[in-house]
């Protein structure tokens, strides 16, 4: 299969340089990512096992491109403009294995192709140009951005899973992307606020209020017609700060590396849809307006 990643940074380089075992990849990245893959093929250390070498194609120009199957891993703010450059391209199918909500949305309003939704829960970090560690083995779980069956799913499936990829093809996206938003909206702004790990979360102060902004969201996805009940929501946020307790969040990152967030496509996202529906989030909202500041403050917005 014709394969392409668009946004290699941490995860997409590990799920593309996996995916290139037996595929045929192209890796869209930064110029110095770029350039090294290119010299050097790209490396995969930590909790990945097979060669740790492999040979993707990289490009920083993500116009023009033919494949089978994009992989989209940008941040949930770049997502529109990924889509105006893959529409310059031929594509039979997207994949977002993105944070937060909407990135579907977005993709299958500009682009012809069919998008499916995917989450991944797989750790990776790009520790330099040209090489990236897996430092957690997870899952990717894919289907139909809507819900059910699709033949385009099972293929993409088992794609994942001859390159070595756990992977789950599920009927039920609509439902597992408002639970990983929960647990999101627990455990990212919280820890990017307070510079502590995952594992914070669960112990007070801070699981007060990472507990409160899952319930919201949990609420706020039965309000969109997605059963997700409170128990089940706490009990995925508290699994996941549990499994990965001494792992710093993406937004935690964000903010140390005084990056832009994803808190819009995120508890920005469930403040958004509350509204709509005629609830309070005050967690939520109060979580957003903090992380929106800090970015102001820092031109970032």
């Amino acid at each position: 299969m014709e394969i392409v990643v668009f946004g290699a940074g941490s995860l997409g380089s590990l799920v593309g340089g996996l995916l290139a075992r037996n595929h045929d990849v192209t890796l869209v990245a930064r110029e110095a990512h770029a350039s090294a893959i290119r010299e050097s093929g790209l490396r995969l250390e930590g909790a990945v096992d097979g060669p740790p070498c492999v040979s993707p194609a990289a490009t920083t120009d993500g116009t023009g491109l033919e494949a089978d199957l994009v992989v989209v891993t940008v941040k949930s703010f770049d997502t529109a403009v990924a889509a105006d450059r893959l529409a310059t391209g031929s594509i039979e199918a997207v994949l977002s294995l993105q944070n937060g909500m909407g990135n579907e949305t977005t993709l299958a309003t500009q682009l012809e192709a069919p998008v499916l939704a995917g989450t991944a829960t797989y750790g990776a970090i790009l520790q330099e140009p040209g090489v990236v560690e897996c430092t957690g083995r997870g899952e990717i779980v894919l289907g139909p951005r809507d819900g059910g069956s699709s033949a385009l799913a099972e293929q993409v499936g088992e794609a994942f899973l001859a390159a070595g990829l756990e992977t789950t093809v599920a009927d039920d996206m609509p439902r597992r992307l408002w639970e990983k938003l929960a647990v999101n909206a627990g455990i990212n702004p919280v820890t990017a606020l307070t510079a502590t790990e995952n594992g914070a979360v669960l112990a007070e102060p801070a699981t007060a209020l990472a507990r409160a902004a899952t319930r919201e969201t949990a609420r706020v996805a039965r309000a969109c017609d997605v059963s997700l009940s409170n128990r089940e929501a706490l009990a995925a946020m508290e699994a996941v700060a549990e499994a990965t307790a001494a792992n710093t969040s993406s937004m935690a990152q964000d903010v140390v590396a005084e990056q832009r967030t994803e808190i819009d496509a995120i508890n920005g996202y469930v403040v958004e849809r509350a509204a709509k529906n005629g609830l309070e989030v005050p967690t939520n909202r109060t979580l957003t307006a903090l992380i929106r500041t800090w970015e102001r403050g820092r031109g970032l917005r």
